[in-house]
């Protein structure tokens, strides 16, 4: 019945962040004017629709189309698939990391559905920011990566119970 449970609970989470992506991708796609930015709250939060070819920060973006498509389709599209098999057959993760993973995972397929939906892009649409310091420009599949990672990384700043590793 755990088992059951741990699966579930990573296929909900998992078609949700693509569903979530997705939608609003779609959103984008459809009403976001293209070459324009909009911008709401003080500038705070601006919307611009871009097809990003490259990776985090369009880093890969001026490869040639095969290396590319081999980098973000074939390689990503593996690492997501490894990763998916991991979670469902590792026995001993903690509901964090389970989370963490599910969510890097969903993530991690929103944004290989948009590369092969896309002739190698990814629909970028959100950026934050003040004044000029600014993110780049990111979606929600984007989102689900970076809470995942944190969540990964503060999960191993947890002191243990029963032992003092402060110096």
């Amino acid at each position: 019945m755990l088992r059951l449970k741990h699966i579930t609970m990573v296929l909900i989470m998992l078609l949700s962040c693509v569903g979530c992506d997705q939608t609003t991708k779609g959103i984008a796609k459809e009403y976001l004017p293209r070459n324009e930015i909009m911008s709401f709250v003080g500038d705070t939060v601006r919307l611009q629709y871009i097809e990003n070819k490259g990776g985090f920060l369009s880093m890969g973006s001026s490869l040639p189309e095969k290396t590319r498509d081999l980098i973000f389709v074939v390689g990503s599209g593996a690492i997501v698939v490894l990763m998916l098999c991991y979670l469902l057959t590792a026995s001993s993760l903690t509901p964090t990391i389970t989370i963490a993973l599910s969510l890097i995972c969903g993530g991690g397929f929103g944004n290989l559905i948009d590369r092969i939906l896309y002739d190698g892009h990814v629909i970028d649409f959100l950026n934050i920011g003040i004044g000029d310091l600014r993110t780049g420009i990111f979606n929600a599949a984007d989102v689900a990566i970076m809470v995942g990672a944190l969540l990964i990384l503060l999960s191993g700043t947890k002191p243990k119970h029963g032992r003092n590793d402060s110096f």
